[in-house]
């Protein structure tokens, strides 16, 4: 008895395994990094975004962020809430792997930095996302305790966004993320992703923060072996997915981890609810063949009792209109017909019709299983988003010339399949500034960034004011100009540009402050 009490007390549960115990094994570097992938982004996300803007409409008043987009929301607000706990889990379980990882045995020094690589990115990842959002946000990189998190105050956004472009550019100086994967990594963070990420945060904070762009998407453009995917309506299909464009996407694949959005967003005709659909506004902003404006365009380019003829080919790629169709699997056309009343797809024909007259043709997966389940990825960045922010940090700083603009706008207008000169050859008059945003829009419609373009560009009260719009059906009642009325929207620049903190939040933690007007 004396001689087994001179041992120390094995405290270790036997039941369940300990934090020691976990952080012991080589493999749990691996399955901590995958979690922290799964949590970084996803369709409905990426796709809901542009509900809170000019893009689109959600019709469905008690999911996702339909109250962001018309300006009802509060500090109750279930979306905010939504985004701010799930950007925090995100955060939490980099924060686990990053403060863990030089416990980890067995792991090679190229492999450690790869994982510190990733979980630095995602962590950064969540970070922009939340104060994009929120401005002034709790910040911390370390595991932080129950406690802590109830007594934590917010630090100013110029520290958060200095600290994050500090970390990525460690990781991107001293090279932690592969410039490429082989086929079991595909997917996977790259060196590339990461440059792209930095210059996304720095375009946010615009002024003198373009001149930092400039170089990062220089290099991409030169170096990073990018090039644009030959078919623009192609590039969003399950055939040819992790093609030439694309720096990131969110990983799905066929039964083993799949999504749903197609079903958020087809016509009846192909099993949809379609409680997402692109407005009015959006259509209209796709110039002619022939490089105009339709507000500004001669009656030989654009004519109103035909709007779908003579446009940007992504208009038809990018939207589902009354003529336009889905290519099935066995290559027949599927058209729709969503004029007023027209069963089954028509507007106002049911509940499941869209809300505006219009359905989402980018990201339809013709390969669906039962019950429209797609393991089709979700593109987060590609390279023209690179050449765009490359021509708008330009455009910004007065250096966009005929040279840069055949390296950026051009290419992406030749892939679209515009042909003529005024449309392809370098603007001898108008606004730089704006022909590189519309053309923005037109390029990256409904992928998740319209809503930060227009908070970035401080134009969300100009167009996040007054009536959206559906399709023209030449009414007089509920319709201006014949366009129907389909929400009666709200911005108040005073307050909307920050969002709440949440309420709950602020019960919880006493030391976290209210954004102005909330």
């Amino acid at each position: 008895m004396l001689f087994v009490s001179c041992h120390d007390l094995d405290l270790t549960p036997h039941d369940r395994e300990t934090d020691t115990d976990y952080w012991n094994k080589p493999e749990s570097a691996s399955y901590m990094i995958n979690k922290c992938y799964q949590g970084m982004n996803n369709a409905d996300e990426v796709l809901y975004s542009d509900a809170m803007t000019d893009n689109a409409y959600t019709k469905v008043s008690n999911s996702h962020n339909q109250a962001i987009g018309n300006g009802t929301f509060s500090t109750a607000d279930n979306y905010v809430r939504t985004v701010w706990d799930y950007r925090y889990a995100g955060i939490h379980q980099c924060n686990q792997l990053l403060n863990n990882l030089d416990r980890i045995p067995g792991l090679s020094d190229e492999l450690r930095n790869r994982y510190k690589g990733e979980a630095t990115f995602i962590r950064a990842y969540h970070y922009f996302e939340l104060y994009s959002k929120f401005g002034d946000i709790p910040f911390f990189t370390t595991v932080i305790s129950i406690d802590e998190s109830r007594t934590i105050a917010r630090t100013a956004k110029s520290e958060v966004v200095n600290s994050l472009l500090s970390e990525l550019s460690d990781i991107i100086d001293n090279n932690y993320l592969p410039t490429s994967y082989d086929a079991q990594d595909i997917g996977r963070i790259t060196h590339w992703a990461a440059m792209g990420l930095k210059a996304r945060m720095l375009m946010f904070e615009g002024g003198t923060r373009f001149d930092e762009v400039i170089p990062i998407t220089n290099k991409i453009i030169t170096e990073g072996g990018f090039a644009l995917h030959g078919d623009y309506e192609e590039l969003f299909n399950i055939q040819h997915e992790n093609n030439s464009e694309v720096l990131l996407d969110v990983q799905y694949k066929p039964v083993d981890r799949e999504h749903q959005v197609q079903y958020h967003f087809l016509p009846p005709s192909l099993g949809g609810y379609s409680q997402l659909s692109p407005l009015q506004e959006l259509v209209d902003d796709y110039l002619t063949l022939d490089g105009y404006a339709i507000a500004e365009a001669p009656t030989a380019s654009y004519d109103p009792g035909h709007p779908f003829s003579n446009r940007d080919p992504r208009l038809a790629a990018t939207i589902v209109y009354t003529g336009n169709s889905y290519t099935l699997a066995d290559g027949s056309d599927h058209v729709v017909d969503s004029r007023k009343g027209v069963a089954p797809d028509g507007f106002e024909f049911s509940s499941d019709a869209s809300a505006t007259g219009y359905y989402i043709k980018k990201y339809w997966d013709n390969t669906y299983r039962s019950n429209l389940m797609s393991g089709l990825n979700i593109i987060l960045m590609r390279y023209a988003d690179i050449l765009l922010m490359h021509a708008e940090a330009l455009a910004e700083r007065g250096q966009l010339d005929a040279t840069e603009w055949n390296r950026t706008i051009r290419p992406l207008r030749s892939r679209a399949g515009f042909t003529e000169a005024r449309a392809l050859e370098f603007p001898t008059g108008g606004d730089l500034k704006e022909i590189v945003r519309r053309e923005r829009r037109s390029e990256l419609a409904l992928e998740g960034l319209r809503h930060k373009d227009i908070i970035r560009w401080r134009i969300a009260e100009e167009v996040l004011n007054g009536w959206s719009h559906g399709l023209y059906t030449g009414d007089a009642v509920g319709t201006d100009n014949g366009y129907v009325r389909i929400e009666n929207r709200k911005f108040d620049s005073t307050k909307h540009y920050l969002w709440p903190i949440p309420q709950n939040e602020r019960d919880l933690n006493s030391n976290l402050t209210q954004n102005s007007q909330w």
